[in-house]
């Protein structure tokens, strides 16, 4: 595991790209949790995040979790770039040919994705528990604690996420086609979801029992972007305005979607090492 340490390292550090944009992200992830400490002006009105209880337990959990996670394509790009410059400098047949193996490829990008998920999950786990604990209305244990899995969450949707881009850089190789390759299927898996939705409406006679929720859908909550967004749902019902307005916040803990995550990031991991295999480089 050093060794795969050592070799990524040097990789990564004389690899600029990779440099400029793990410090961006890591600067940016940071200042979005600070948000809520800052007055908006939308549409003319000031809305401030903080008062509107962003900051609050057990919520907070849920948002700032939410709020970075709309980051994580950000920091694909630096697992793109990293796997793709692999294939355009040869540097990846060098080190077969120098002796890696191509298990030890996968595990040494593994050990990348695994760190950049790691690192910026504690970084959100430890900026929320200090914001919460400076600006919540109450900080009592039972509180804290209650949702406190949305950040194994947020390190299962971004692990999740990785996995599946270093199984498109190792199919497709150039990165130009990698980010191609994940817009058509971002919206191919978009179209499936209005077809899905669609159905439901249409077959519905009443009005009021129309409830289009992703985790009653068949097919689409199991599909790979559809299972990660379902992690972690849209928190702004959870606003103070939101309450005012009378807008209730459901949720039920998505376990389908959680083992749907872990099957694929298997999937994809054991995807890319077979497309390895099979390839001759």
């Amino acid at each position: 595991m050093l060794k795969l340490l050592k070799l990524e390292y040097h990789k990564n550090l004389n690899y600029r790209p990779f440099r400029i944009f793990t410090i961006l992200y890591f600067a940016i992830l940071v200042a979005l949790l600070f948000i809520g400490l800052v007055d908006l002006d939308v549409f003319g009105a000031t809305i401030n995040l903080k008062e509107q209880g962003i900051y609050n337990f057990p919520e907070i959990w849920n948002f700032t979790t939410w709020i970075v996670a709309l980051l994580k394509i950000f920091l694909g790009l630096i697992i793109v770039f990293s796997i793709s410059q692999e294939f355009s400098n040869r540097m990846f047949k060098q080190n077969t040919i120098d002796g890696l193996s191509r298990k030890e490829f996968i595990g040494s990008k593994l050990l990348t994705i695994t760190i950049f998920s790691v690192i910026s999950t504690l970084i959100v786990f430890v900026i929320t528990l200090f914001l919460g604990y400076n600006y919540s209305k109450v900080t009592d244990s039972a509180s804290v604690f209650k949702e406190m899995f949305f950040i194994g969450n947020y390190f299962v949707k971004l692990f999740t996420f990785f996995c599946f881009l270093m199984f498109l850089s190792v199919l497709l190789r150039k990165s130009m086609f990698v980010f191609l390759g994940f817009f058509v299927y971002w919206i191919g898996e978009g179209i499936l979801t209005a077809i899905e939705v669609f159905q439901k409406v249409r077959g519905t006679q009443e009005l009021e029992r129309i409830k289009i929720m992703k985790e009653d859908f068949f097919i689409t909550h199991l599909l790979p972007l559809e299972s990660m967004s379902n992690l972690i749902p849209n928190p702004m019902l959870r606003l103070n305005m939101a309450k005012m307005m009378g807008l209730k916040y459901e949720f039920t803990y998505p376990t389908e979607s959680l083992i749907a995550c872990i099957v694929w990031s298997g999937l994809f991991i054991f995807g890319s090492y077979w497309i390895l295999r099979k390839r001759d480089w």
